[in-house]
């Protein structure tokens, strides 16, 4: 199954208010039964002997804690509340019981490892952002549904069309049933028109919504995949999302899910296709600051290839501007919130100060508006009362929305940056790659703003469903696998398999044996091309195939290695950044201190060091910047660490 989204036109202030409220409503239902099944979880810890003596399931029935349990206290709620029920039907309360049964379920019931989830709690009205429908029935003609999409793309493109493209208004028109020959019907069943969402079944009549279709050129094959056979139409969700640009500071959409696979445009296909046919096998290496990524042939036909996948100067600039923009943007949101709740906070020194010297000389105090101290708290530094009880202005909620849409905006621009990447990868290396197995949660633990600016967790992901996509045309290979590096070792092996302990500051390979000579993670990524695994499951049955590897180093040759190694780095991936006295403006990558035409550093510069002659071991240490991100990052004697201490 795959999803379409389809933005509502809610300009109309009727259907803006009605569609409001029908929000409104499911949110009192699903807070309601979250707290039933809250309450009935306690509950059901709490009756230890009992589960003990009948059993979890007895125990379960009794307390209702159920499925169908949660289903009936939602008809309950809705029953007991008429003003609820003139906007929100049984058949939604039942489908958000059932919303608030799967999280319950996942704390009562261990997954396969044996890790239960918290336990259900009231969420808050600003991430309740999805109603979901009731799937359509393809056995029953004209079967009753909650959200209904009628319409048909024919009509809609006949309604707005003009010369073979479709041209909507900016307010789309209300929607009334028609036929294809534009007379009246007077059944939604029979409507032929322009495309809408009706809510059928509320009090006040039913909730007729114009839907805006996605205009283009390219996206008239989109369309046509998904609304030209309504038969394939299973379900509708109404989602919203929080936009302060937008009337009311919420963005309505539909999202169609019908019964087949997405979308893949031709020119997809045709390379991946094309990437499919390559017969290659490469190894991934990935870190804070790039992805690289080699691969060599698996016929006797053919070069290694290597390509990398790094942090740019014009995006750490970029990064410096959003960062710029979310402090000034939670400065203004904490003035806020510290004037809505004045009396959650203290002074601060400066402001406590001038309470003394007034008090001191007679004068009454002055009421300070915004007070700059910390928050008020207990002896063990809990605050008194909890961030979410507090009063939260108007200007508030439109600087958190205004937030939350530019954090999707550049989500959603990291994702596709992510996928374009991965896509030109796959078609230069193959599908048949193998990574080393990391867990980048602990990285973060060091490099937390690194792994911000370069997100290697969303490359990764990239690049395993472009490969999986990729290997799906030839029914054979499982694309990107994990391999274990308690085994493998790439970074401190060579390729004529002698071990070379390197670390991590040092960010250039050479080997005194064979005299293989090139940047640390390209090596890495060579010898981790010739890694095999038994059980392409289990990362730890990855083995390096040093025999392979030795076969590749003389078919190649130690010079036409390097050669291909430094080349694959001629134009350096980074900048340094600013300094405080440097008028905020990144240098230009500094050319290599080495004799040999030697890749440049890929972030930053290295002090200048004397020219060594072909036989001197190079010697390249982490940048200053690199170093600086990660405080006791080495505690090797002749390494500093990223720690300022002041005299």
């Amino acid at each position: 199954m795959s999803v379409l989204r389809l933005p509502l036109d809610v300009h109309e202030p009727r259907v803006r208010r009605t569609l409001e409220r029908v929000f409104a409503a499911a949110f009192t239902v699903r807070r309601a039964v979250q707290r039933d099944a809250r309450a009935r979880v306690d509950a059901y810890w709490a009756a230890c002997r009992e589960r003990a003596a009948a059993g979890p399931d007895a125990v379960r029935g009794r307390l209702g804690l159920s499925r169908s349990g949660l289903e009936h206290a939602a008809y309950r709620h809705v029953d007991g509340a008429p003003h609820v029920r003139r906007y929100l039907t049984k058949a939604l309360a039942m489908h958000l019981a059932d919303g608030v049964w799967e999280a319950t379920e996942r704390h009562l019931f261990p997954d396969a490892s044996g890790r239960r989830h918290g336990r259900p709690r009231p969420g808050s009205w600003w991430q309740f952002a999805t109603i979901p429908g009731r799937a359509r029935s393809h056995t029953r003609a004209r079967k009753w549904e909650t959200f209904r999409l009628v319409g048909s793309l024919a009509g809609h493109r006949a309604a707005f069309g003009h010369a073979g493209r479709l041209w909507q208004p900016r307010r789309m028109p209300a929607v009334t049933a028609t036929a294809a020959s534009g007379k009246p019907v007077g059944s939604w069943w029979d409507h032929d028109g322009p495309i809408a969402i009706v809510c059928t079944g509320l009090a006040g009549g039913d909730l007729v919504v114009p839907v805006r279709l996605p205009q283009g050129p390219g996206r008239r094959p989109v369309l046509e995949h998904y609304l030209a056979d309504p038969n394939r139409w299973h379900k509708i969700d109404l989602v919203r999302y929080r936009d302060p640009g937008a009337a009311g500071g919420w963005r309505y959409e539909a999202h169609l899910m019908i019964l087949g696979p997405g979308y893949t445009s031709p020119a997809v296909t045709e390379r991946r296709q094309a990437a499919a046919q390559l017969q290659r096998r490469g190894g991934v290496d990935v870190n804070v600051s790039n992805l690289t990524v080699v691969s060599v042939p698996t016929g006797p036909d053919g070069e290694f290839a290597a390509s990398r996948v790094a942090r740019t100067g014009e995006h750490d600039a970029v990064l410096a501007a959003q960062r710029l923009r979310q402090r000034r943007r939670q400065r203004a949101l904490d003035r806020s919130r510290r004037a809505a709740n004045p009396g959650q906070y203290r002074l601060s020194p400066r402001q406590q100060r001038r309470a003394d010297r007034r008090h001191a000389a007679g004068l009454p105090p002055v009421q300070t508006t915004v007070p700059g101290g910390p928050r008020v708290a207990n002896t063990a530094g809990v605050p008194v009362r909890a961030y979410r009880r507090d009063t939260l202005s108007n200007t508030y909620q439109r600087l958190r929305g205004r937030a939350a849409a530019d954090g999707a905006a550049r989500t959603r621009a990291g994702h596709t940056r992510a996928r374009i990447a991965a896509a030109a990868l796959v078609a230069v290396h193959g599908h048949s790659l193998v990574v080393e197995e990391a867990d980048i949660r602990v990285w973060a633990r060091r490099w937390g703003r690194g792994i911000h600016a370069f997100t290697p967790g969303m490359l990764l992901t990239a690049l395993r469903r472009e490969t999986t996509a990729v290997a799906a045309h030839t029914g054979r290979g499982l694309g990107l696998v994990r391999a274990g590096t308690r085994h493998t070792a790439w970074t401190q092996h060579c390729l004529c398999s002698q071990r070379v302990p390197k670390g991590l500051a040092d960010r250039r390979h050479h080997c005194p044996g064979c005299g293989l000579a090139g940047d640390r993670d390209l090596v890495a990524a060579l010898i981790g091309a010739h890694t095999v695994l038994t059980d392409p499951a289990q990362p730890g049955t990855a083995r390096v195939d040093w025999d392979a590897a030795r076969a590749t180093l003389d078919r190649y040759g130690v010079e036409t290695i390097n050669e291909g190694l430094q080349g694959a780095l001629t134009e350096s991936t980074g900048t340094h950044h600013p300094g405080p006295h440097s008028g905020g403006r990144p240098r230009r990558p500094q050319p290599s201190t080495s004799r040999c035409q030697g890749a440049r550093r890929t972030t930053g510069t290295s002090p200048r060091q004397p020219r060594m002659s072909p036989t001197t071991t190079p010697v390249a240490r982490t940048t200053p910047e690199r170093r600086d991100a990660h405080p006791g990052l080495s505690t090797k004697p002749g390494i500093t660490t990223g720690l300022r201490h002041r005299p």
